[in-house]
């Protein structure tokens, strides 16, 4: 049973692997960096569902904010520094300064915004190393769905029809059930 975001962060703390990712992400120095997503959400739903072995991901999302450098060549530079440092990892790395423009919204104000937007609550978390190396937990829109085993939409992709049917393609897509069966899935009304 995890009920609290500080349990989060000790189920986490207590992952060599997870905190080895964290801190090959810190080192780059990025602003407003987080680890964020699956990365989280699969360690969660890995452990209410009892699994001893972790799930594999398709990629470790890496998001940051600067507004001074929208390129993606930039992102890609940074994508190949964290490949040199553990090539066995399929990085993602994406400026949330310029993510707005992929569902054509309005300009985001931080990596913690653009987290906010993610299509599903329980996917919409991101964590972090302070300077001390103090986890930081981000649940833009709280961990109940994450603990729960619920999967529902943002807010943003439950008020707007078409990212209503993007969250819901992408329901279809990643067929959690198949590898988290205690999962509720919720669709657009």
């Amino acid at each position: 049973m995890i009920e609290t975001k500080e349990e989060i962060k000790q189920l986490i703390q207590e992952d060599h692997w997870m905190m080895g990712i964290l801190k090959q992400v810190k080192e780059l120095n990025l602003p407003d960096w987080w680890v964020c997503a699956g990365f989280v959400r699969s360690k969660v739903w890995d452990e209410l569902h009892g699994n001893t072995v972790r799930t594999p991901l398709n990629d470790i999302d890496v998001i940051y904010f600067d507004e001074k450098d929208t390129s993606e060549i930039t992102e890609k530079y940074w994508e190949n520094e964290l490949e040199v440092k553990d090539p066995s990892i399929p990085w993602s790395v994406k400026n949330q300064a310029r993510m707005h423009r992929v569902n054509d919204l309005a300009p985001y104000t931080s990596s913690e915004d653009g987290i906010s937007k993610f299509p599903e609550a329980a996917t919409a978390l991101g964590i972090k190393l302070d300077p001390m190396n103090q986890l930081i937990l981000s649940a833009p829109h709280g961990i109940k769905d994450v603990v729960n085993l619920e999967v529902k939409p943002t807010p943003l992709f439950a008020e707007n029809l078409r990212l209503s049917e993007i969250y819901e393609s992408r329901i279809e897509k990643k067929n959690w059930r198949t590898t988290w069966n205690k999962l509720r899935i919720y669709y657009v009304d």
